[in-house]
């Protein structure tokens, strides 16, 4: 049986928190990962660093999220920040799977290069910060897809190992 895990997604827009512009970004991201997890919490908020950082440690400690997707933020206008509001709340980055983003994202535009995208972990939630764009999105996901569920499992291994004398 396939284990379902628990996702949030986490839209940073200053238009869709104000309701207007519709998220397709965060659609696509519940289309695309919808055999994997379940979305139980779902936001669009404002492109402000305390306000995205409160929300990914909210959802990693006190909901026990197993991934955290964040769309938007990630380009290099002054109101994009999700990179350094999830910097400041990882303990651990990912970069290969951020790079890998990049990588594919330069297949399909140069402008992937302009990309601040970054992954991490914090306690045992996977925080991956994927672009604005649905067309982002898509790439994106498309690339780290067949990595996320044993991502996801080693940090699920490791909540639920306790270290023993043969461990040494």
């Amino acid at each position: 049986m396939l284990t379902r895990y628990k996702l949030g997604i986490l839209t940073s827009s200053d238009k869709g928190a104000r309701g207007e512009r519709e998220d397709t970004s965060g659609s696509a991201i519940r289309e695309l990962l919808a055999s994997l997890a379940e979305v139980t919490e779902y936001e669009v908020v404002p492109d402000e660093a305390d306000v995205i950082a409160d929300r990914l440690r909210r959802w990693a400690d006190e909901l026990a999220l197993d991934i955290i997707v964040t769309t938007g933020g990630t380009g290099l206008s002054p109101r994009d920040v999700t990179p350094e509001a999830t910097l400041v709340v990882i303990e651990r980055t990912v970069p290969g799977m951020a790079e890998a983003m990049r990588q594919e994202g330069l297949r399909h535009t140069p402008m992937a290069i302009l990309s601040r995208a970054v992954v991490g972990v914090r306690g045992r939630t996977l925080i991956v910060n994927l672009p604005g764009s649905e067309k982002g999105v898509r790439e994106n996901l498309a690339v780290l897809l067949p990595v996320l569920p044993h991502a996801i499992e080693m940090l699920q291994e490791s909540r639920d190992h306790i270290a023993g004398p043969d461990d040494r």
